[in-house]
């Protein structure tokens, strides 16, 4: 008797071990720029990490590493994560400009409007045929954008493209420093972990960033007006895209790269969309709460700014002509795709 108990204690021993062993065989590092309780991560990347770890069965670990905790700037993610420095990345594709040209596209201006699990949508539907091939290096997971550009000032109300005349806007990426540029202003470029700094010495009028970032960063603190247009328009949107280093993502057998296809599949990404939304407003209500006024332009105002704003378009049709890209093709498959995701929910 005593030798068939141990015989079991030394089999569940053994058993046990080698699940812990299946368990660690593919833990992988996430690397971002936001704080750990961003929404980002508290209502999207931690989610998304998890349910690869449950379709995985446990045996993948992803580790979120916040606030470039690993080292480096923000602009420095995709390299990282194409180098193998970090095996997985959320980053702001416009950090390093012009390397995602293709993308760029669903940043615009009137392009992207006000919804942004359309363009999620739009994103996924377009990746295999018109965006693949600016991903070398890395497997995108899953590509999105955030609920859009609102203004955000210190101390101006903003209701015409000539109220912006002579400002000083914080940008993100290139092609929202050429709406800021069209509107008359001076695009300021830096990661948005900078911005309340920024704000609070003056470097900067104001920024062009959703609502969803009022909480984490206290923009309610730094600035009086929030200002979007006609039934949630913004001005141009954020592309960003959470990927994988290629070498790592070709050496993970078909069952774990499964697991990672079915927590980013098209479900997903307009899951996302909608916590986007979701987190947006949450952070309007903040700024509001805190006594700043919340603008919403009338029709009339907005489509005063659409005019001003057309040669954006043009400018990056243009732009990635001389890339060899068909720019103008890319803009009609990109409105076409959002309006057919947007009629289909």
């Amino acid at each position: 008797m005593t030798k068939t108990l141990t015989g079991a204690a030394l089999a569940a021993a053994l058993s046990f071990a080698a699940g812990a062993a299946a368990a660690q065989d593919y833990t992988l590092k996430l690397h971002h720029f936001l704080g750990a309780k961003a929404p980002a991560q508290t209502d999207m990347l931690e989610p998304w990490a998890r349910q690869v770890e449950e379709n995985s069965g446990g045996k993948v670990k992803i580790e979120i590493y916040p606030s470039m905790t690993l080292g480096g700037r923000p602009p420095e993610l995709i390299n990282q994560v194409r180098d193998g420095v970090v095996d997985l990345v959320w980053t702001v594709n416009g950090y390093t400009p012009g390397l995602f040209p293709r993308t760029e596209v669903m940043e615009l201006p009137f392009v992207y409007v006000n919804d942004p699990v359309a363009a999620n949508l739009a994103l996924y539907d377009m990746y295999a045929d018109h965006l693949a091939e600016e991903y070398k290096g890395v497997e995108p997971m899953f590509l999105h954008v955030h609920a859009g550009q609102a203004i955000h000032t210190v101390d101006k109300e903003v209701r015409s493209p000539e109220d912006m005349a002579g400002m000083k806007l914080r940008i993100p990426t290139r092609t929202g420093a050429w709406v800021i540029e069209a509107l008359g202003a001076t695009p300021v470029s830096m990661p948005v972990p900078d911005l309340p700094q920024a704000l609070s010495k003056k470097v900067v009028d104001g920024a062009l960033i959703p609502w969803e970032i009022i909480p984490a960063l206290k923009i309610q603190d730094q600035t009086d007006f929030q200002i979007e247009g006609h039934d949630k328009t913004r001005l141009g949107t954020t592309t960003f895209q959470v990927s994988m280093n290629k070498a790592k993502w070709d050496s993970l057998p078909e069952d774990i790269q499964k697991a990672f296809r079915d927590a980013s599949g098209r479900d997903w990404v307009a899951e996302v969309g909608q916590i986007w939304r979701d987190i947006d407003e949450r952070g309007i209500t903040v700024a509001t709460d805190a006594g700043n006024t919340h603008v919403t332009l009338s029709e009339e105002e907005t489509a005063a700014f659409q005019t001003a704003l057309e040669p954006v378009v043009q400018r990056w049709i243009d732009e990635v002509s001389g890339k060899g890209i068909d720019g103008a093709a890319m803009v009609e498959t990109a409105r076409e795709m959002i309006a057919k995701n947007a009629e289909g929910m």
